[in-house]
């Protein structure tokens, strides 16, 4: 996934589509298993290359997805909306409670660029870089070694599952040439499978794999129907700011108009009064290039 030269956006429509025959199953061997999961990630790569996804936003939607199945491992009843409520309405200097915490070290892992080597991912989750250290992988494949993370950082730090897992995910990406992290692994991998060794602790990160690519695939094309449909709506947009507020929409996965676009957008210096964000959200959601995510009439979230 090299991005120096992006290629031209094209119509979503046109984009490569996962093979049926990786999508539909068969033999469940190491080698078939294997197989699939290369051809999956090989579509991916494809896909995520492409001028027309929001590659921001598929970063940080596959995070919120990695979080829930962490915060769901630990037995915790928290999901995805509380996931975002947790992050997304969080004020400044305020604490997420450990649900969200764990949301928003994936949010900040996936913004991570993964070169040179790992080093920003390894301060970022200093607890479990030492161990993954001694899990050399070089030379190896991409899975191969991000199971060898998981082998390296488990059984020393058995609670240190969320690190690891970014750690192995990371290794995954940057073994692919990925810029930064997809979170695939940490979707794939079930509670029992972490406490797998061996051959068996391989199998397990293919089969991880190749769902989290297939997951990641299709929610690539979704964003990016979604991206263009946004991008064609932006021109009829009339309010100050909007053109760095729809940026901001096609990098997050969602947005709180009372903080993220009032009383400046975030990330710009254009100024927004809490007025004309609420209405500039509730305008791209007539349009259909948003959606509110709540559900609730107020403290809502807006988002692709």
């Amino acid at each position: 996934m090299q991005h120096a030269r992006p290629t031209p956006a094209r119509d979503p429509e046109s984009l490569p589509r996962m093979p049926a025959w990786v999508t539909r199953g068969g033999g469940q061997s190491a080698e078939d298993v294997a197989f699939r999961s290369g051809a999956a990630l090989a579509t991916l790569d494809l896909v995520a290359g492409s001028a027309e996804i929001p590659l921001g936003l598929l970063r940080d939607r596959l995070a919120l997805a990695a979080a829930e199945a962490c915060v769901a491992r630990a037995g915790r009843p928290e999901r995805a909306r509380d996931l975002r409520d947790a992050v997304h309405l969080l004020r400044p200097g305020g604490a997420p409670g450990p649900a969200g915490a764990v949301f928003a070290l994936w949010r900040r892992a996936v913004r991570v660029p993964l070169c040179p080597g790992l080093a920003g991912l390894r301060r970022l989750v200093p607890e479990a870089a030492g161990a993954a250290m001694s899990a050399d992988a070089a030379g190896q494949g991409a899975v191969t070694g991000a199971a060898a993370v998981l082998a390296a950082v488990l059984p020393a730090r058995p609670q240190e599952e969320d690190a690891a897992l970014i750690l192995a995910d990371a290794t995954l990406a940057h073994a692919l040439g990925w810029p930064h992290m997809l979170p695939l692994l940490a979707t794939g991998l079930k509670r029992r499978d972490l406490a797998l060794t061996g051959a068996d602790l391989h199998r397990a990160c293919h089969r991880a794999a190749l769902s989290g690519a297939v997951v990641a695939h299709r929610t690539a094309l979704d964003l990016a129907r979604r991206a263009a449909h946004l991008r064609a709506v932006a021109p009829r947009l009339r309010a100050k700011g909007a053109a760095a507020a729809v940026a901001l929409f096609l990098a997050e996965d969602a947005l709180a108009p009372g903080l993220a676009l009032s009383p400046v957008v975030r990330g710009s210096r254009v100024s927004m009064s809490d007025r004309a964000a609420r209405r500039l959200c509730d305008r791209l959601v007539a349009l259909g290039a948003l959606r509110e995510l709540t559900g609730r009439p107020e403290f809502r979230l807006y988002g692709l």
